[in-house]
């Protein structure tokens, strides 16, 4: 009785219990360093690397990015319904073991995206083909279970705010790393070939160290019974429920937003500081303090989000971002003035990374509420599957737009280049934060107290279902 009254009054008060230690929120945060060092040298250099390295046209390069992270949103899809639908779940859990087996293998194939052979421009092309796209589904293998994880680790949602927050900084701290860190590695070499083969290299075994240490130092608290083989009717409703989930739908299409708007960038500062400020150091100056405000953020976001709804101060976030980019297009012509507003900018960006990974969360909740299904993998697949597709935006966009100003590698760029440039790092991202706000202030129905509401019916629901599933049991005792 003690415990049916317990349950009861944390049904009512949607005190769902705190499971995480700060082991648990330290190794999910360095799941994602690894994650970073890993990911990031294609979002970072891969783009410079092809046209200034391999010698890859401008256009044909940003397409290998939109076939490969297009092909990669699908393999996002097909991971997410297999981890749905695996029934032979080891000691290990449901997620974990794809962060283990998956580490060495996506290594490797990072390795040999900045490893291309000195074939013809054909031949360079198709090598970066393959390689790209087995890269990026060996990545899915290992990222759509680690991000699936939140759910089945806690059900308290300021918890879920606060393992959110610890992996972005885990995030934006291999990120940070990344910038900093990887340019002088590789103009530390006599060529920039052997300096780009060497700084992957050293990224790649420390991804895989931090990956393992991840797995060694999280776990699955509420581990779900392995799932009866779905039919094809059934994943036919598992699909149709996505397209329902309106908080998904919406948080998937800001993320084609912010998520593009945030990789291009990435993508565009190397040129920025080489053309058009003409210091290719300022490139680890930005990573340094610019990536460094996303930590200021992220610790402050767990207590924004005790004061204001998540999706309030994901809007504000958003605003700031919008203010500074469009300040930075007109303003950023020394290295000062680009590191001071783009730190400003990925400030603001710091809060909808941050709650990213808490929001998805709760729209897991919020698909099982609509429509009685709970499919924490094919949530998570469907949203990464947008993410991939901002990322094909990213690698894309910035390709096109420099063939199309005329620009040259490694040489003096024209007036009407350095402009495709600036706007690239600016321009695009704060019309992509003004269209985020739109979206959510619109179009995102999750409100602090309605997911309140929200977990509170289903933890009534599993009681009821839970209850019944015993009468027949207290009958067969009575009788």
């Amino acid at each position: 009785m003690e415990n049916t009254e317990v349950a009861a009054a944390t049904a009512k008060n949607n005190l769902e219990p705190r499971t995480l230690t700060f082991r648990n929120k330290i190794g999910y945060a360095i799941g994602d360093v690894g994650n970073n060092f890993l990911f990031d040298m294609g979002q970072l250099y891969l783009l410079n690397y092809f046209t200034d390295q391999v010698g890859l046209p401008s256009a044909a390069a940003s397409m290998v990015f939109l076939i490969a992270k297009i092909w990669d949103a699908f393999a996002d899809i097909s991971v997410g319904t297999w981890i749905d639908n695996r029934r032979n779940i080891g000691k290990r859990g449901k997620f974990r073991p794809f962060i283990l087996w998956a580490a060495i293998p996506l290594a490797l194939l990072l390795i040999a995206n900045f490893s291309t052979p000195n074939f013809s421009v054909t031949g360079k092309l198709i090598w970066a083909y393959i390689a790209y796209m087995l890269f990026g589904t060996c990545y899915s293998i290992s990222n759509v279970p680690f991000g699936s994880m939140i759910p089945t680790m806690t059900r308290n949602s300021q918890e879920r705010s606060e393992l959110a927050s610890y992996r972005a900084a885990g995030s934006n701290f291999g990120l940070m790393m990344a910038t900093i860190a990887f340019m002088p590695i590789v103009t530390s070499f006599s060529t920039k070939g052997m300096g780009y083969t060497v700084a992957v290299l050293i990224f790649a075994v420390c991804g895989v160290a931090c990956q393992w240490i991840s797995y060694a130092n999280i776990k699955e608290v509420y581990k779900a019974p392995a799932p009866k083989k779905f039919s094809k009717t059934e994943l036919k409703k598992s699909y149709k429920a996505l397209l329902k989930n309106k908080p998904l739908v919406a948080l998937s299409i800001v993320n084609v937003f912010t998520f593009s708007a945030f990789n291009l960038k990435l993508a565009v500062q190397v040129y920025y500081c080489e053309y058009i400020l003409k210091n290719t150091t300022a490139e680890s100056w930005l990573g340094f303090f610019s990536i460094g405000m996303v930590f200021v953020s992220v610790a402050i976001t767990p207590w924004l989000t005790k004061h204001f709804d998540k999706k309030v101060v994901y809007m504000m976030g958003c605003a700031i971002w919008a203010a500074a980019d469009i300040a930075g297009f007109f303003m950023a012509n020394s290295t000062f003035m680009l590191v001071f507003l783009t730190s400003i900018a990925y400030l603001g960006d710091g809060f909808t990374s941050s709650l990213n990974w808490a929001l998805i969360s709760d729209c897991v909740e919020y698909g099982e509420w609509q429509s009685g299904i709970r499919s924490e993998g094919l949530v998570y697949s469907a949203f990464t599957y947008f993410r991939k597709l901002s990322q094909a935006i990213a690698g894309f966009i910035p390709g096109i737009v420099l063939a199309m100003v005329g620009y040259v590698p490694n040489q003096t760029q024209t007036a009407s280049a350095l402009l495709g440039i600036r706007g690239l790092m600016f321009i695009y991202s704060a019309v992509m934060a003004v269209a985020t706000i739109g979206v959510m202030f619109w179009l995102y129905p999750l409100t602090e107290k309605r997911y309140k509401n929200i977990v509170s019916d289903l933890t009534a629901r599993r009681q009821k279902k839970a209850a019944q599933q015993l009468q027949p049991e207290y009958a067969r005792i009575s009788d």
